[in-house]
């Protein structure tokens, strides 16, 4: 008989788990949180010391009474949820569910699902933190303060449904605070002017324009706020001067690898390089936490915990990283001692950074058992790790001054002299630093030259830009937006994105984020009503105050109470304060009324903007705002049944224009998918097949039938035509200005492409 029983969250876990402990041990899963707040009601006594009133979650009953079985015939409980707020929160309830068994109950916590991790956590038991439970039930309780109490005078104000919550909502203000930037940025003219040069060696070179006299480019380095007719003169008037070379430095410049993952920075360079959503890293990451089959290892846990905002990494993980680097590298690339990086201010330490449990498990020694995503997404947590142990880049850097009477021109290049940590890894970047005529250093080959040699021109080019808005949010760059603003923790990030998309507040087109006219209409309202719950500071005030709970700083009922003595009185006055900001963002058209003669205002509605006569009540005319908002066409019928009722199933145009499938039972059965195309879903394991489907502002791209489980996605139209260079299931139609209309391989590292017209296509 079982001596003992030991309870994680999921499935995956525990068979994980279950193989590293002999027979004594039942490993069972609770399937995540047992318990919360009840869904329709509030659920805090706010005049009670905001006691919470815990209900068991929907379903979770069945699994409840299995946990209690088994611990009936057990001599002591493991609770093992991840080391966390939310394991703790739920580790806690586990422990109020099966108190009644009378066996001692343990907490059990590990960075890594390995047998030694496993082994050696049952061996050194703890209690719960209730600190860290503290913490998560304040969290709780604050964001259904806020969620359902602003909500109800939401839906008066615009449309039932709508929700608001204590850090989406701020996410949400990030968003159109940037959109509203780019719609008021007014370009500048500005140009550069580039000399093609060559000196007594070769190769010829480029230099640009740096300074004319005292006046130096005002816009990034290079870049001068003039006019063509002025830099058309300025060319005149130096293609017959002498260019000489100035001055001449080099200097060596070391580039160092950055630290191994947290969770923010995976997110970000997931966005960057693999084009994952938050969620779908998060989602991919927690598959490699928790356990995979790999070959004659069978289920082993491929990285460590993926929530933390520690680079902190264990000794042993060090040595064993060292030791890889020496023997497949050389001891050039090894430093003389471990590289240890300095975790941020106020960083929790619970966790080592994000790492793969063994560097031996090199991402080419597990290809053949992971999902294509499951290897890119380990790939690049394996390099980066490896990478913070290796030793810096070593570049010759030179700059080289050119004058021409009172013209001065610079070329800089970089010649790498040793690859370092380059060799394995390198970082993505963001878009935001090459804005407004910014450039990186160029990796550009310059020649031998002398100071005081004169240079033949061979060119002198003028060049028109203009700045350019800040770019929109993408995944990457909100993450990190949120993170150096203090907007809710690293485990929350994905949460938050989901729910802003998932609530229609923003849409996301070519992997940037846009708020729809909703998220901009209840961004405005709750800015006026809870002009706190959308600062930005006070809501990082609040996350710090979180952690202080967390540490034991602080207590969560005086932290809860000094929140809501001031939101009382917000809610009381929101009602009349939203109205009023919502009659203040009517505008006034061109149009006018063809019932009365009155003008059109532009007005907000549960929608987004319409247009409606200024002499309501009395004409209460209404139209839409934009002509691609007309009514849907008809429905068409098809010979498809549905899969979830057996109604017939019809093809419908939402108000976008996106034409799908959607059952005719409708409301009672909602099921709808995209039209199929002849292109089954490239995901392993997906079973699904792709479609048409558009995004909230029209644009067509081609979505996985299986959305939401399955989130694959493609820009452009792909078509049912097997590759002949690397037997791809599926070309994709592509248009560029160099190849026009052509067919071109999915895969990327085929690069197979032809003419659409071939073949009579």
């Amino acid at each position: 008989m079982p001596k003992s029983l030991i309870v994680v969250e999921s499935p995956a876990k525990a068979k994980t788990i279950k193989k590293f402990l002999g027979r004594n041990y039942t490993v069972k899963a609770s399937m995540g949180h047992i318990r919360d707040l009840p869904a329709k009601k509030l659920g805090v006594d706010i005049e009670n010391g905001f006691t919470p009133e815990y209900t068991t979650i929907r379903g979770k009953g069945k699994v409840i009474k299995e946990l209690q079985t088994a611990a009936r015939g057990v001599d002591a409980i493991y609770l093992a949820a991840d080391a966390d707020r939310e394991g703790e929160a739920i580790c806690w309830h586990l422990a109020e569910a099966l108190k009644k068994s009378k066996k001692p109950i343990y907490r059990i916590t590990y960075n890594e699902i390995t047998k030694g991790a496993i082994q050696a956590s049952i061996k050194q038991p703890g209690e719960i933190n209730q600190a860290l439970m503290d913490a998560q039930q304040a969290r709780r309780i604050l964001d259904r303060l806020v969620g359902y109490q602003i909500s109800p005078i939401l839906w008066r104000n615009v449309k039932p449904g709508l929700s608001a919550g204590r850090v989406q909502s701020v996410a949400v203000r990030l968003i159109c605070e940037r959109e509203a930037e780019s719609e008021a940025f007014v370009p500048q003219e500005y140009w550069t002017i580039t000399a093609n040069l060559k000196g007594k060696n070769p190769p010829p070179f480029d230099a640009k324009l740096l300074q004319i006299e005292s006046e130096k480019g005002s816009i990034s380095t290079y870049g001068f706020t003039i006019d063509e007719a002025r830099a058309n003169a300025i060319v005149e008037d130096a293609k017959p001067k002498p260019f000489i070379v100035k001055n001449i430095q080099k200097r060596e410049r070391k580039r160092r690898p950055v630290p191994p993952f947290i969770t923010s920075t995976l997110q970000q360079e997931a966005a960057r390089k693999l084009r994952f959503t938050t969620k779908r890293t998060m989602a991919i990451a927690q598959q490699l936490y928790e356990g995979l089959e790999i070959g004659t290892e069978g289920s082993v846990g491929l990285i460590t915990y993926m929530r933390t905002d520690s680079t902190r990494v264990a000794d042993e993980a060090l040595k064993e990283a060292r030791a890889y680097i020496k023997e497949t590298y050389g001891a050039d690339y090894l430093p003389a001692r471990a590289v240890r990086y300095k975790t941020k201010k106020g960083a929790q330490d619970a966790h080592e950074a994000v790492r793969p449990t063994g560097t031996a498990r090199t991402p080419e020694s597990l290809k053949s058992y992971l999902s294509p995503e499951q290897y890119r997404l380990y790939d690049l947590i394996w390099k980066r790790f490896v990478a913070s142990q290796m030793n810096p880049a070593v570049l010759d850097v030179t700059t080289i001054d050119i004058s021409a009477e009172k013209y001065l021109f610079r070329a800089t290049g970089s010649i790498l002299k040793f690859d370092g940590f380059m060799i394995v890894y390198m970082e993505g970047s963001d878009d935001s630093h090459t804005q407004n005529g910014g450039e990186d250093e160029a990796d550009t080959r310059l020649p031998v030259l002398e100071i005081g040699e004169r240079l033949d021109l061979r060119k002198l080019t003028p060049k028109q830009h203009f700045t350019q808005p800040p770019p929109r949010y993408s995944d990457a760059t909100l993450v990190k937006a949120m993170e150096e603003k203090g907007i809710g923790r690293p485990s929350t990030y994905a949460t938050i994105i989901s729910t802003i998309q998932d609530r229609g507040y923003v849409v996301r087109e070519e992997r940037r984020f846009i708020p729809t006219d909703i998220g901009k209409l209840v961004n405005q309202l709750l800015i006026k009503g809870f002009p706190d719950i959308l600062d930005v500071k006070f809501t990082a005030k609040m996350e710090d105050q979180l952690d202080e709970i967390a540490d034991g700083k602080s207590q969560w009922v005086g932290v809860l109470s000094a929140f809501y003595q001031p939101f009382r009185r917000a809610l009381e006055a929101a009602p009349d304060v939203m109205y009023e900001a919502r009659k203040a963002m009517e505008e006034e058209s061109d149009e006018v009324c063809e019932k009365c003669g009155s003008n059109m205002i532009i007005k907000w509605g549960r929608y987004g903007r319409f247009l409606g006569c200024s002499n309501y009540p009395e004409c209460s005319n209404i139209k839409r705002l934009h002509a691609e908002d007309a009514p849907p066409v008809e429905d068409e019928p098809t010979d498809e049944i549905c899969d979830k009722c057996g109604s017939p199933m019809i093809i419908k145009t939402s108000r976008a224009g996106g034409r799908f499938i959607a059952c005719t039972g409708y409301p009672k059965c909602k099921n709808a998918k995209p039209i199929n195309i002849g292109v089954d879903c490239p995901e392993k394991g997906c079973g699904g097949y792709l479609g048409e489907r558009r995004s909230r502002r029209g644009k067509v791209f081609y979505g996985c039938s299986n959305y939401p489980d399955c989130n694959f996605v493609l820009w452009y139209k792909p078509t049912p035509k097997t590759c002949p260079q690397c037997q791809a299931p599926f070309l994709l139609e592509k248009a560029t200005k160099t190849k026009g209309n052509h067919l071109a391989c999915h895969n990327k590292e085929c690069g197979y492409t032809k003419p659409l017209h071939d073949d009579g296509e």
